[in-house]
Formats: C-alpha cells, structure tokens, sequence
C-alpha cells in the first residue's frame, strides 16, 4: 500500500469516528446554509479538522483543499477533501454519505 493511501484511511477513519459519534445529535447540531440545498454542519467541520491534522502530522508541507475551510499553500502535492460527502443525506438521518479525500501532484 502507498503511504499517500495509509494517510488517508488514517484521516478518513478518524473523520468517519467523529462522524458515528455525532450521528445521534442530529437535532441538535448547528447548522448552516452555503447555498440552494448546500449545508454545513458542525460535524462537517469537525470531520474536516480531524482529517487536516492526520495529514498535516504525516506531510506538513503538503498543499490542502478542504470543501469547509479552503486552500492552505503547499508544495508538490495537494490533498482535496469533503469531509462529509452527502451532507443532506446525514442530516436528514439518511445512511448514504461518504468522506472523500484524494491527493494529487502539481496540477493533475
């Protein structure tokens, strides 16, 4: 397995055990609208922190694009992650969502 891929199961599992633990809240999470049928959540936040800092710890200087916090500059390679992929569907209490995260050199 590629050292990029043990990353980013590491963050993913550590964003999926924030995600789990919050699912029972979902009355009573704090919510946000971005846009037409675009909301963000708390757990969206705090999913996306939880898988900045795995990434962060194993690559410092690797550029980031979060979906909830945006671009922090870096050098060769860029991690894009949605933290929660399928927000509606997790508020709404619905068991299809995703955590997506990819990593990518330069401009490709």
């Amino acid at each position: 397995m590629h050292p990029f891929q043990t990353i980013a199961i590491r963050a993913a599992r550590a964003a999926g055990e924030h995600i789990v633990r919050n699912i029972d809240r979902l009355g009573s999470l704090s919510i946000q609208e971005k846009g037409r049928n675009d909301l963000v959540s708390e757990v969206d936040r705090g999913a996306e922190q939880r898988i900045i800092e795995v990434i962060q710890r194993a690559y410092p200087g690797h550029a980031i694009l979060a979906e909830e916090s945006g671009q922090r500059d870096g050098e060769d390679y860029e991690w894009v992650i949605d933290p929660l992929d399928g927000t509606m569907n997790y508020l709404h209490g619905l068991p299809h969502f995703s955590i997506s995260i990819a990593v990518r050199r330069g401009d490709t």
